[in-house]
């Protein structure tokens, strides 16, 4: 069936505002300027700021929430599902793993490249099939297994593009983008801990995903606010790039973005597509379906590894091309998007049924942990 111009727009939107999400940040971390007390030009290095500001545009799903529901509620029948009552602690242990594996990763997106950042996120398949077996008593398909190993060996083929590829502008030491490579890759482990949690506390409730993400956002966007006074003070020597070298100077960002303002879009940019970001890809999940989600997901990698090829933020490397096409299969297989092509193969068919007869779980289940994402779409909203 032919795709409606809705759900092509909302398609568009979640691969437009995913895209513009990693690139935002990435163009933050490229600009130079004159911070506080006359200090010389540094580099916008602020991971942490670049975190709450993401976090903000979670929190802003929250008050998106209320404003559809109080418009559904004026209409003389009531469409819209808001879910059940919860209480917002529930959240909270998710979202600190999501505001610690955020945090990491934007430190990591300053020692690496935006396109790499984006490849070795598909880490998180890997981790989060192991722990949904150990934590959840889940059992894998043969052909999740194999995309797993297949992951692995994207991950390595990419990093060695990164070990080989040599930077157009050398910003970058290799020393760091290992380092940025293998920051990236640890805290996929802190996301599969999220999902599993969110699976295995979260799910069994009716919550509606918009205001699922909202309350993450909340609690991020307060706590790591909260924490960016002690980072004022805590001195890390070389491992932070602003003047005081303390892990977060939030007064130097301020003054930073005071004496160039495109900074301050960049940020800008990068709190609002996470906004329209989730907005999206929840909306795409419920009008098409969790698997054409995880592929626009896979295609925002492309998109962000063309625009920066384009922009000469980084050099092309036909390593990195292998690696990405190796991802691309990883993920396919552990998503089961062979199984839709092996089905209208006559002598395929039957490995199919089986694989899923063996496992016994239902695709409702298996979209829950990755295909959808972060949250589950409730049946209605």
């Amino acid at each position: 069936m032919a795709w409606t111009k809705y759900q092509l727009f909302l398609a568009g939107l979640m691969l437009t505002t995913g895209s513009l999400n990693t690139l935002s940040a990435k163009w933050a971390d490229m600009f130079s300027a004159i911070g506080c007390h006359d200090d010389p030009e540094h580099a916008f290095t602020h991971p942490f700021v670049q975190a709450v500001g993401m976090f903000l545009g979670e929190f802003s799903c929250l008050v998106v929430f209320y404003i559809l529901l109080c418009t559904d509620r004026r209409r003389p029948e009531p469409r819209m599902n808001p879910g059940q009552d919860f209480h917002p602690m529930l959240f909270f242990a998710p979202a600190m793993c999501d505001m610690t594996a955020t945090s990491i990763m934007y430190v990591a997106l300053n020692m690496t490249s935006a396109s790499s950042f984006q490849m070795l996120r598909g880490a998180v398949i890997i981790f989060t099939g192991l722990l949904s077996v150990t934590f959840l008593g889940r059992r894998l398909h043969k052909s999740q297994w194999l995309g797993i190993l297949t992951t692995i060996m994207g991950l390595i083929i990419v990093g060695l593009a990164d070990f080989f590829r040599k930077n157009k502008d050398d910003t970058h030491k290799l020393s760091d983008v290992i380092t940025g490579d293998l920051l990236i890759i640890m805290a996929q482990v802190i996301v599969s801990v999220q999902m599993v949690l969110e699976e295995k506390f979260v799910y069994k409730h009716d919550v509606h995903p918009l205001k699922a993400v909202g309350t993450e956002g909340f609690f991020g966007f307060v706590v790591l606010s909260l924490l960016l006074i002690p980072m004022y003070f805590i001195h890390v020597g070389n491992f932070s790039d602003n003047p005081r070298h303390v892990l977060e100077d939030v007064l130097d960002a301020f003054c930073q973005i005071g004496h160039e303002p495109l900074i301050l879009l960049a940020l800008l940019g990068n709190t609002v597509s996470i906004a329209f970001f989730n907005f999206a890809g929840i909306s795409v999940t419920k009008e098409i379906s969790a698997t054409t989600r995880m592929v626009l997901d896979s295609l925002r990698t492309l998109v962000i590894w063309v625009v920066s090829l384009a922009l000469g933020w980084e050099q092309f490397h036909g390593l990195q091309v292998v690696g990405f096409l190796v991802l691309l299969v990883g993920t396919a297989l552990y998503n089961g998007l062979h199984r839709p092509l092996l089905a209208r193969i006559p002598c395929c068919a039957h490995l199919v049924a089986t694989e899923e007869e063996e496992v016994g779980d239902s695709p409702g289940e298996r979209e829950r942990l990755l295909g959808d994402g972060r949250v589950q779409t409730p049946d209605e909203s």
